[in-house]
């Protein structure tokens, strides 16, 4: 795609199998991608103009890590022209009420929940700029979870409430929307059924569309939500899950 300015995009988690999508996606659509990670190396099919190594939790521990960083991502940006954040890094400790600890709370939150709000602020003069927007990736499990995912899905859940909130204060300045995905058939998803086709089959058919969603899926819509055509969409949590969230399980 041929453009007068370039359009610059910030992918966090960009390593991840939704990240990896989430990047080639916004390249495709002619945007530089900026992506960011905390794994040193980025993953060999990883698409982007500049990568750079970010761990989310010290960026919410330490003020000057934070600051340091937001400097090396503001100096990629040619004239300001930052069209879109996607916070897309999570972490997902698994615990109940009568295990989870500090740690895993103050971990949770940082990555989850903290971090895309004090990106999006020290990011803010540049989305102003371009009238941009920022995408949360948040989860089905804002709405709808199961038990040992107390942290997780407080987390996400916090982040779609903190989505729409964000909308409110910012106004017509930056656009800020959140998708919410039930299962996506990443790696991560694909190798915890290694071995066990027939469960993975159930989960396919759990969902009223017999399907699981695929990486691709969540970046288009996250490339759509960026896009001047989404102009009216604001503030908005999208559901993107089969069905499943509508769906009430009797027992047999």
């Amino acid at each position: 795609m041929q453009m007068d300015k370039q359009r610059y995009a910030v992918i966090t988690g960009a390593n991840g199998g939704i990240g990896r999508a989430l990047c080639s996606a916004f390249n495709d659509e002619g945007y530089q991608v900026i992506a960011l990670d905390r794994q040193e190396t980025p993953h060999s099919d990883l698409v982007y103009k500049k990568y750079i190594v970010l761990n989310l939790f010290d960026y919410i521990q330490n003020e000057k890590y934070a600051a340091d960083k937001n400097l090396e991502i503001t100096a990629v940006l040619s004239q300001n022209q930052l069209h879109c954040l996607v916070n897309n890094a999570a972490i997902q400790v698994l615990g109940g009420v009568t295990s989870l600890t500090r740690a895993d709370w103050n971990t949770t939150l940082a990555v989850n929940l903290q971090a895309p709000f004090f990106l999006t602020q020290a990011l803010l003069p540049q989305l102003e700029n371009t009238k941009g927007s920022v995408v949360n990736i948040s989860s089905i499990h804002a709405k709808l979870s199961k038990p040992n995912f107390v942290a997780y899905a407080t987390s996400k859940a916090a982040l779609s409430g903190m989505t729409k909130a964000m909308a409110l204060d910012l106004g017509e300045r930056v656009r800020v929307n959140a998708i919410e995905p039930a299962a996506i058939a990443t790696d991560m998803l694909k190798a915890g059924f290694s071995g066990k086709p027939e469960q993975y089959q159930q989960l396919k058919d759990y969902h009223p569309s017999k399907t699981i969603g695929e990486p691709n899926e969540v970046a288009r819509l996250a490339v759509f939500l960026a896009s001047e055509q989404s102009h009216f969409i604001h503030g908005s949590c999208i559901d993107i899950s089969g069905g499943i969230s509508s769906c009430l399980h009797d027992p047999d």
